[in-house]
């Protein structure tokens, strides 16, 4: 009784037991412990296998199971709650999910699970549920968890400290890169890309045969990212950023092709869609968008979809296909981004990587992996060599240990007797009393020595192999390059390089067009089906309604995405694209050039190039322009240089004083150049006689002017014998001369007779090279157009008159001559200021004259 009132006496007093806590301080810890938590142990893949823990546990927990690749499938219900039973103590619908996920082809470009039953839809239809579907592994899952019986990865144990499970696999295959991964964690966030496993694969063993390997070069291996569901990467900025820092923005557009119907009608028709978009919500929300106004053109949208996707638009007629197309990328999930943010955990603790330091993750853990193998497999391997002793030792006296074992009283003795007599193990004697009479057998002892001379082979190469980096990771390599031969495919996603975002042109029909510059720099673009084909020696169209004293001197047909390289007077260079020209009718006067680019206005254009692409690397370094001076000086640089526009323009080729620029043009590197002076001469040469220079040279001599007053009026490349010299003189005549009439010589020469120059011609004025394809534009100084097939002029000799071209008033003269390429339509809508008159069988002057 005592007793129990001084132990009454000892208890401490309620309010003695509570201990005070700041409040802040309890949060702050409890709050931290939870992000830590979801960091580490939910929401970040670790950098070396890609998976999170609950992809770990499903993949682990099947193996566990036996549902590999081989094996039957099994109910995925199973096989959740052996998940939720053993390892993942979470709610089961987190397990399902995650296994779904692994199995939906759309959602991993690798998936690791094979599922039987209803496993959802691309259109965001639900999965069955659990008790309805089965799964299995697939054989690149049983890649990932290759060799992890075999001690090669770190275990813990579960939640109930009943079983261990793997920290991480020991997988063959990168697949932080090629499955990517996405979670939203404490405070960050990661959303990794995937990548296609043979460049992955192929990146991978470049960095291992060169660690100090820049992220460029591996980008020459790993190209970008590849989505399941294919479509286009729109723009290589944002992948480049990607691999470079671990963050950008990857714009994804769906494949679409234009196609026409049989009964004319132009469809839109969709067959891959960007990574992660829902497409019934897609069509609904662009359904939507046609009812408000929001886009026209669209009469019907039909999903034709079964096992591969078909979304068909139907266009209007009225309406383009290609700017509705762009109007869909615009305004609807056609057209997304994917936000790269390479986060995953590193030893543990969260890490933002670029492309090597994915690579270098994968490649470490692997290293570690391949050794751990090594050390278990050559223990093994010992353990097995030190029985195989004990059995050869045995086998050598075979009578003795018979006799030994029979006369010792329990298998204790016999055990003890063995160790005594022959100095063998514990392990080696217990081995040697468990071996069955059959293996006494001659046949048995002979496999027995062959067993154990293969394996002091295979223990010889282990311990090499635990010495040897250089052979480990030639291990690493082939057992890489075996992956690749196995599940390797090729890309799905196709990447635009050249892509920008959005940019203007997406938005303006790809036309033919016609772009006028005046005398007086008033520039126009009108569309080439304004202007119609007349037969020869017609009177022309009006061209333009400009004033008195201008007059267009320079037609250029082009697309409307074509840029423009203007060249002035003075050597400068200006671009253009040729839909930032204004649109005019035909007879409008058009705007002023010194409105549209920053070009001075005591300075000229001269000559133009049209150029289809600045972004092509093999197309700017393969082409040159070559320019000529009016005083017969030539050079030759490398269309490279010209790529970089600049709202001021650059300098083109240096001018010497009383000399000036007066025609550009594009070339391959390997066509003839004409030259053709104002007194009717001509000189041919080979292009690869004038080296290429800078921007800023002045060139060399090109052809040696007749006397001081004389000029050079144009210049043409030719790449093929089926080209034709056109010379047109300035009252009209001109005529087509046969290319090989003009034999090459050396650059810098006089030249020849290229036309007979009189008082009834006049002097040369223009050359031109063209072909019976391709019809000619002129244009007086009045402002009459007339365009004419140039297959009516046939070919004559170097040294005639030709034929008239185009009657002129006795004031007027031609101020400018273009060719055009032949459009399928024969005739054009336009007017004409007087009846097509004076054809060459009426006209006694359009006859040949010598």
């Amino acid at each position: 009784m005592a007793e129990e009132t001084e132990n009454e006496n000892n208890l401490v007093p309620a309010e003695n037991r509570i201990i005070p806590i700041n409040i802040e301080d309890q949060m702050k810890a409890a709050y931290i412990d939870y992000s830590m938590s979801v960091i580490v142990s939910r929401a970040l893949p670790d950098a070396r296998d890609g998976f999170k823990p609950v992809h770990r546990r499903v993949l682990y927990g099947m193996l566990d199971l036996g549902v590999t690749s081989g094996k039957p499938f099994k109910k995925s219900a199973r096989i959740v709650g052996d998940v939720l039973g053993k390892y993942h103590p979470h709610g089961d619908t987190s397990v399902y999910d995650t296994m779904v996920r692994m199995a939906q082809d759309w959602s991993l470009r690798y998936p690791l699970v094979d599922g039987q039953g209803n496993y959802g839809s691309i259109d965001g239809d639900p999965p069955a549920a659990m008790r309805y579907t089965e799964a299995r592994l697939r054989k690149i899952a049983e890649e990932m968890l290759a060799d992890i019986q075999k001690d090669t990865v770190d275990f813990q144990l579960n939640f109930d400290d009943s079983l261990q499970e793997p920290t991480v696999l020991p997988t063959r295959i990168p697949n932080l890169l090629v499955n990517g991964a996405s979670g939203i964690a404490v405070g960050m966030a990661t959303n990794m890309a995937p990548h296609n496993l043979t460049e992955v694969i192929e990146g991978t063993i470049a960095y291992i045969d060169n660690r100090d390997i820049e992220i460029s070069e591996l980008m020459t291996f790993v190209k970008g990212p590849d989505f399941p569901t294919g479509g286009l990467i729109y723009g290589y900025s944002g992948v480049k950023d990607a691999f470079e820092t671990g963050r950008g923005r990857i714009v994804m557009r769906a494949k679409a092709e234009i196609e026409t119907t049989k009964s004319g009608k132009e469809i839109i028709v969709v067959t891959e869609i960007p990574y992660q978009v829902n497409k019934a919500e897609m069509i609904k929300r662009t359904a939507d968008l046609v009812h408000e106004k929001k886009i026209e053109g669209i009469s019907e949208i039909r999903d034709e979809s079964a096992k591969d996707i078909r979304v068909v638009y139907e266009i209007k007629r009225d309406a383009n296909a290609n700017v509705v197309l762009n109007n869909l990328y615009k305004y609807t999930s056609l057209q997304t981004s994917f936000s790269v943010n390479n986060i995953a955990l590193v030893k543990g603790r969260p890490q933002l990587m670029n492309l090597k330091d994915m690579i270098h993750e994968f490649v470490e853990h692997r290293h570690d992996v391949v050794i751990r193998r090594t050390k278990f497999e050559l223990a093994e391997a010992e353990k097995r060599a030190h029985i195989l002793e004990g059995y050869l030792i045995a086998l050598d006296h075979l009578d003795e240990v018979i006799k030994l074992i029979r006369n010792s009283d329990t298998p204790e003795d016999a055990r003890v007797g063995l160790m005594e007599r022959f100095g063998l193990s514990d392990i080696q004697a217990r081995a040697i009393l468990d071996m069955t009479l059959r293996r006494l057998t001659g046949l048995e002892r002979d496999k027995i020595k062959d067993e154990y001379a293969e394996l002091m082979k295979t223990i010889e190469y282990l311990k090499e192999v635990l010495a040897d980096e250089a052979l480990r990771f030639k291990i690493i390599k082939e057992e890489l390059e075996e992956v690749k031969e196995k599940f390797g495919d090729e890309r799905r996603s196709q990447i635009v390089h050249s892509a920008e975002d959005m940019r203007m042109e997406d938005f303006i029909d790809d036309e033919e067009v016609v772009i006028t510059i005046s005398h007086n720099s008033y520039v126009k673009r009108t569309p080439l089906t304004e202007y119609r084909r007349q037969g020869r020696g017609g009177k022309g169209a009006i061209g333009s309604s400009t004033r008195d004293e201008d007059f267009t001197e320079h037609i250029i047909t082009a697309s409307a995405h074509n840029y423009l390289l203007l060249f002035t007077e003075a050597g400068r260079c200006f671009w253009l694209r040729a839909f930032e020209i204004p649109e005019g009718s035909r007879t409008s006067k058009g705007r002023a050039l010194q409105n549209i680019i920053n070009i001075p206005k005591d300075e000229k254009i001269k000559a133009y190039i049209k150029v289809i692409n600045l972004k092509d690397k093999d197309y700017l370094e393969n082409n040159y322009i070559i320019m000529c001076t009016k005083k017969g000086t030539i050079k030759k640089t490398s269309l490279e240089a010209y790529s970089r526009p600049r709202a001021n323009g650059i300098n083109a080729i240096n001018i010497n004083e009383g000399d000036q620029l007066i025609e550009a043009t594009l070339t391959s590197g390997s066509s003839e150049i004409v030259m053709a002076l104002r007194s009717g001469r001509a000189i041919r040469f080979n292009e690869s006689t004038v080296r290429p220079m800078g921007r800023t040279a002045t060139g060399v001599r090109g052809i040696t002017l007749a006397h001081e007053k004389d000029e050079v009026v144009g210049m043409i490349s030719v790449n093929d014998q089926e080209t034709t010299v056109l010379v047109v003189s300035e009252k009209g005549f001109g005529k087509r001369t046969d290319i090989e009439d003009y034999r090459i010589t050396n650059r810098g020469g006089k030249g020849v007779k290229t036309i007979n120059v009189t008082d009834k011609t006049g002097e040369l004025v223009a050359i031109k090279g063209v072909t019976d394809e391709d019809d000619l534009m002129i244009i007086n100084k009045s402002g009459i157009v007339i365009r004419i097939g140039v297959e009516s002029l046939r070919v004559m000799g170097r040294a005639t008159q030709g034929v008239k071209l185009i009657t002129l008033k006795e004031t007027d003269e031609i101020a400018s001559i273009t060719k055009v390429d032949r459009q399928e339509e024969e005739e054009f809508d336009g007017e004409e200021t007087e009846n097509q008159s004076e054809n060459s069988s009426s006209n006694p002057e359009n006859e040949e004259q010598e």
